[in-house]
């Protein structure tokens, strides 16, 4: 089960938002072995496309690396869905390459209400897990 604080998916929701038509993406870091998400990290979508998206590389390692100096772990990896439901694509379930991490994805197809769900994906295979928010931790 995956929880976080309103405030955290109010950054993803305002994230996917801005970026709608093209996939948002980024991480919401956390202390190694808390599995508490807590430092939300917006990052670019490489591809800028409305169906895939890509961490940029050289991003990715500055934030990979602060991670390790902070001694945190990327607890959600989040992106968004513009047009379709807020499910792993296969794509997605192939770059699936943090085991502990939560992936949420959040649909911004109706451009009134978001959809937020998460996931854990493991050896290919998807659970979707619930989500509960809270004010604060």
């Amino acid at each position: 089960m995956l929880t976080i604080r309103a405030d955290l998916v109010d950054a993803m929701v305002a994230h996917a938002r801005a970026d709608h038509p093209d996939e948002a993406c980024g991480i919401i870091a956390g202390p190694e072995g808390s599995d508490r998400p807590e430092r939300f990290v917006q990052m670019l979508n490489a591809e800028r496309s409305p169906t895939f998206y890509r961490f940029d590389s050289g991003e990715q390692l500055k934030v990979w690396r602060a991670m390790d100096d902070a001694d945190e772990v990327p607890v959600v990896i989040y992106h968004s869905h513009t047009a379709t439901e807020p499910y792993p694509s296969r794509t997605d379930i192939s770059f699936a390459s943090e085991p502990d991490a939560h992936y949420v994805l959040v649909g911004t197809r109706d451009p009134d209400q978001h959809e937020l769900r998460s996931y854990r994906i493991l050896d290919g295979v998807v659970t979707e897990e619930p989500v509960t928010i809270v004010d604060q931790y």
